[in-house]
């Protein structure tokens, strides 16, 4: 197929590259406009234009640029995989176009799925492979596989996911798309993770405390300074009545200012006074 491909991030390469290898021709990508890199005058291309530049395919930075190149040979199917901005129905009216969304719709629409699925406790979450429309994440669904959340980081998952959709992708286009079928069921809403969200409270149950971790970002202070929890574990707390006997030990931490670090090595340059936990 003649395919515009939509997308930003790391996660959106791998189907990008499988669309190319399966022999679909690429008339252009779009992506967000390079960034500025810190202080200096030098700008950061997205992991997609970087891919697609690779694979020397036209690179835009505004969705409405895909109208004239269909208009002189027409675009047959658009591929968005977390572009992250909003396509106007002007577009949708002349290349239509489907999303690989990271949830299985109608649960966790928007903008952080694998994180909200985490938080929430989920056991199981997905790939849907879904018409996109003007409503957010609201399309009919051609195809969705399922996966298994377990103990898996959001960045572990999210490999998993993008995994199982680019193959889903690649197969599915393979076949014919097909009709796709309305969603059904209560539709949840995956808000984007605020900073505050992120810190630790210690009072929560050990089992929370994990998935916060997991998730990435988590937080807390200790005498005043910010340290970020990386990874750790849930150990019998020894105590029947404090937490169900569970509680949440981190195993590596990068204190405000530093280097990652084991907690151990933390604790030793730390000292904290007996009782002394994070705040």
């Amino acid at each position: 197929m003649r395919l515009a491909y939509l997308g930003t991030p790391a996660m959106s390469v791998p189907p990008l590259e499988a669309l190319a290898a399966a022999g679909h021709e690429i008339a252009a990508v779009v992506t967000r406009p390079d960034t500025r890199r810190g202080r200096g005058r030098e700008t950061s291309p997205s992991p997609v234009k970087v891919a697609a530049e690779r694979l020397g395919v036209k690179v835009l930075h505004d969705v409405d640029e895909l109208l004239p190149i269909s208009s002189a040979e027409p675009i047959e199917l658009g591929v968005v995989v977390a572009f992250g901005q909003i396509i106007r129905p002007n577009v949708l009216e002349v290349i239509p176009m489907v999303n690989l969304h990271v949830s299985l719709l109608p649960r966790w629409r928007g903008a952080a799925p694998i994180e909200r699925a985490i938080l929430a406790g989920d056991e199981v979450t997905g790939v849907c492979l879904m018409a996109v429309e003007e409503g957010l994440d609201t399309g009919g669904v051609y195809a969705r596989v399922d996966v298994p959340i377990g103990s898996a980081t959001a960045d572990e998952l999210r490999s998993t996911l993008v995994d199982a959709g680019t193959h889903l992708l690649v197969d599915r286009l393979a076949e014919g798309l097909g009709e796709p079928e309305p969603q059904q069921g209560t539709p949840t809403y995956a808000a984007k993770i605020r900073a505050d969200e992120l810190r630790i409270d210690w009072t929560r149950p050990a089992v929370e405390i994990d998935r916060l971790v997991r998730v990435g970002g988590a937080w807390t202070t200790f005498r005043g300074r910010r340290v970020k929890v990386l990874s750790g574990a849930i150990e019998p707390s020894g105590d029947d009545g404090c937490d169900h006997g569970e509680r949440y030990v981190p195993a590596e931490v990068r204190p405000e200012g530093k280097p990652a670090m084991a907690f151990d090595a933390w604790m030793n340059g730390a000292r904290p006074a007996p009782g002394e936990w994070f705040e």
